[in-house]
């Protein structure tokens, strides 16, 4: 009895614990159920997106920016391979110590710091400008740095570009050892290539990262589809014309595997090349008149040079030399530090283009303008004369007569010229005809600062040209309201002397000065200079053509500009350019000695043994005379007399644009001023 009721506890026990077991049996299949229904059916769909976002991509595919040619089909820039290296942040491995693993062997094939310590080269997302980091104190981009920088504006599935135009060796060394570098990527990217460097460097500019500064711009640009890690024009007709050689990008869409290796191609949508571009240089020439320019700035000891040519007609420019230049193929695949701070630490500023942002005194070039407002103003006349004694002594205004008080002025012939006409005052240069159809003198009244402002500003002094480069100055064309404003002082009538002949406070560039000329030669329009001739397409179907384009018709009338005109023939043929003659082609010009304070290593002006400061030289001229098809200036900083060192250059320069066989210049002797004591300008 006792021994049945014990079995039927132990077999009620067992039926109890097969039960339980059952019941947890079904309860955790039931789980595995509820958690397969949750996988599968609730968040199937959203496990599937994010297992589709580590096996596909949608990439974009770079479109190849424009060509560019020279007016006569000459290559220019182009676009060659290169290898670039990215990183997919999603694909780095998510231990620190197995990542910084990653980043070190990365930083070792491609001589980059992995942190912000020491660098080698600007590159990758950097989304300061050079100049910023340079003044921060960076050494360059780190591996980290260009990560955390693009972290909030590239997203963790999309490449980030570390460094561009790698070693050939180090791109296969990375590819070699892909599964050792996972989230590692490398590709064949196009890379600019300019052909003549520094010949024409200031001209094309450059390409780079878009600038921190800049981005937000960009990015507001959809039609463009700009991306943080996009390159961009940067400086000249990269950047100017950018809209037109960027083109459109392509996407594809691909599968990687789990070391962001591309495996396939699931679709693709091909990128349409940006538009070409013609532009109005002749490369041969510009070739030329670097040499000539080079040649004229050993002779004149001058640091810093221009030569700037035109169309006339039309506003075309056909060259354009500023020296020192520097090689733009260094920004292409991301300029090292040390040659950047070599470039920017030069005193001499290679990397700025002297032909527009330059910004000088234009000393007698500027007596054009002076003498057409006085003409068409009605102050002067054709058979008006001056009289020239070599020295005018401008009265006190508070004691006119007491002439110990007076303030002397000079003209550069010390001589002086006698009586002139504006024709010959051109011709000769004279300083104390200027004066004084300028700012008057005794019972003569002249033009006075606010016309000839008028006059200068309608020439196109004081305002950007507008030609198709970027960091146009505005130069200065001085008034009485700005010398209040600046200096908090009255403008006096030496200071309209001064401003008559280019010196004081008027400022220029080179080409402003060639812009002025060119329309004294094309007899009365201002046109702006232009580099775009032609836009096309991939396939060589013209898209734009260049149109000539007038700012405006000088106010002055073609007698008067003619009289302007044969004073600048006649300062060829018989006053301060002889060496600017040509055989057989009549050349129109008129040369320039402009002054400009200079300290030396103490701090003191620099004057020479007559107490007179250093100049510049400038020359600027059109040919053939009666039906002109090129103006050009020559400009050597600290070159001295433009009559003797930037006329010859000029010659030079026509002699080969007109084919002329070129002939050793017969040396002219130079013409020494007395000592100044007000802006005095030489010829």
């Amino acid at each position: 009895m006792v021994c049945d009721r014990v079995q039927s506890m132990s077999d009620g026990y067992i039926r109890f614990r097969f039960a339980l077991l059952r019941i947890m049996v079904i309860a955790v299949f039931a789980l595995i159920a509820s958690k397969l229904w949750q996988l599968q059916i609730v968040s199937g769909q959203e496990y599937l997106h994010s297992a589709d976002i580590n096996r596909f991509r949608l990439m974009p595919i770079d479109a190849p920016r424009g060509i560019i040619y020279d007016r006569f089909g000459r290559l220019l820039v182009r676009n060659v391979p290169s290898f670039t290296v990215s990183i997919v942040r999603a694909g780095l491995p998510e231990d620190s110590q197995q990542r910084q693993v990653v980043l070190s062997r990365l930083g070792e094939l491609l001589k980059m710091p992995v942190t912000d310590t020491v660098s080698s080269a600007i590159s990758g997302t950097q989304q300061i400008s050079v100049e910023a980091a340079l003044v921060r104190g960076d050494k360059g981009p780190s591996i980290e740095g260009i990560l955390e920088r693009a972290r909030s504006i590239i997203g963790p599935y999309s490449p980030v570009r570390i460094a561009s135009n790698v070693d050939r060796q180090a791109a296969f060394i990375i590819e070699e050892e892909h599964l050792k570098l996972p989230g590692v990527v490398v590709e064949a990217q196009p890379l600019r290539q300019y052909i003549d460097g520094p010949l024409t460097a200031h001209i094309l500019g450059y390409v780079g990262r878009i600038s921190s500064e800049r981005l937000e711009d960009y990015l507001r640009d959809e039609k463009l589809g700009y991306e943080p890690d996009d390159l961009v024009g940067l400086t000249g007709i990269e950047r100017t014309q950018e809209k037109a050689l960027r083109g459109t990008k392509g996407e594809k869409h691909v599968e990687v595997d789990v070391f962001e290796r591309e495996v396939a191609v699931i679709a693709s949508e091909p990128p349409v090349q940006g538009h070409n571009l013609v532009i109005t240089l002749d490369l041969e020439l510009q070739r030329y008149v670097e040499n000539a320019l080079r040649e004229g700035m050993r002779k004149a000891g001058s640091a810093v040079g221009v030569a700037i040519a035109l169309d006339p007609r039309t506003g075309e420019i056909l060259a354009m030399v500023s020296l020192p230049s520097y090689d733009n193929n260094l920004f292409s695949g991301g300029i090292s530090y040390e040659d950047y701070a070599r470039l920017s630490e030069d005193k001499h500023r290679p990397l700025v283009n002297h032909a527009i942002s330059g910004q000088y005194p234009p000393g007698s070039t500027f007596k054009i303008v002076t003498a057409s407002g006085a003409l068409q103003e009605h102050v002067i006349d054709r058979s008006t004369t001056r009289t020239c004694q070599g020295t005018l002594l401008l009265p006190n205004k508070y004691a006119p007569a007491d002439l110990s008080q007076a303030q002397p002025f000079y003209c550069w012939n010390h001589g002086g010229h006698g009586a002139l006409s504006v024709v010959g005052a051109i011709a000769q240069s004279c300083d104390i005809f200027f004066y004084q159809v300028a700012g008057g003198y005794q019972d003569f009244q002249g033009l006075g600062i606010t016309r000839l402002g008028q006059y200068a500003r309608m020439y196109g002094y004081g305002e950007p040209t507008g030609v198709d480069l970027s960091g146009e100055a505005s130069g200065l064309v001085p008034s009485d309201r700005w010398k209040r404003q600046t200096y908090g002082q009255q403008w006096f009538t030496g200071d309209t002397y001064n401003a008559a002949i280019g010196q004081g406070d008027v400022l220029a560039t080179p080409l402003q000065m060639l812009n002025a000329t060119a329309a004294v030669a094309n007899r009365g329009t201002l046109y702006r200079p232009q580099l775009v001739y032609q836009v096309t397409n991939a396939e060589g179907q013209v898209v734009r053509s260049l149109q000539p384009e007038p700012i405006r018709k000088l106010e002055v009338s073609e007698q008067n500009l003619d009289l302007v005109r044969k004073g600048m023939l006649e300062a060829v043929a018989h006053g301060t350019a002889p060496l600017a003659q040509l055989p057989g082609i009549a050349v129109a010009g008129k040369t320039g000695t402009a002054e400009y304070p200079a300290l030396d290593e103490n701090g003191r002006l620099i004057r020479d043994k007559l107490g007179r400061l250093p100049t510049h030289a400038w020359f600027t001229a059109f040919a053939p005379y009666e039906n002109p098809e090129i103006a050009l200036v020559v400009f050597l900083e600290g070159g001295g007399e433009g009559s003797q060192r930037a006329a010859p250059v000029a010659a030079k320069i026509l002699r080969h644009y007109f084919g002329l066989p070129e002939v050793a210049p017969t040396p002219v002797p130079a013409v020494s001023a007395p000592t100044p004591t007000v802006g005095v300008d030489g010829h």
